[in-house]
């Protein structure tokens, strides 16, 4: 059964974790690099052929990496936070804190319970926490890559 409210939902805060611009140099680099050993060492394949090929390949790999989107919605005391497909009501989050890049490895490492919901992107820093409070849900935690996590706590809390 679909949602179709016909109540208007204001974005609060969007974000989309692109990979770093430098990333697009190595990436396309190496995909030339490719095209250059399977050019020289397939003489029946046209010489620019591995090269439109593996490019735009390269080019699809870097912005399918930063596709994941980080939003907050809201309308008449409702908001959620979207993160991907997945989206999480503010209603049950308990608490919530900001995880610096410091401490990104103690979250993630021993520490990480294992039924928590993951969204990690390398190249993003800090990491927001929100710790949630949902009978139906078995999740005890969220734990989300975000450049700005003050701005998604502030978007969550207002």
């Amino acid at each position: 059964m679909s949602d179709t409210r016909a109540t208007a939902r204001t974005v609060r805060y969007r974000e989309r974790l692109w990979v770093p611009l430098w990333w697009w140099l190595p990436g396309l680099g190496l995909a030339a690099l490719i095209a250059l050993e399977v050019d020289q060492g397939v003489r029946a394949v046209p010489d620019w052929l591995p090269y439109a090929v593996l490019l735009p390949v390269a080019a699809v790999v870097l912005i399918g990496l930063g596709r994941t989107e980080v939003q907050v919605v809201g309308d008449d005391g409702n908001t959620e936070l979207w993160v991907g497909n997945a989206h999480l009501p503010a209603s049950v989050v308990t608490r919530s804190a900001v995880v610096p890049r410091s401490a990104k490895s103690a979250a993630l490492g021993r520490q990480l319970d294992p039924a928590a919901y993951v969204v990690h992107k390398t190249w993003v820093g800090p990491l927001v926490l929100l710790v949630l409070d949902d009978p139906d849900d078995p999740t005890p935690y969220w734990l989300i890559s975000a450049r700005h996590p003050d701005k998604v706590l502030a978007a969550l809390n207002s």
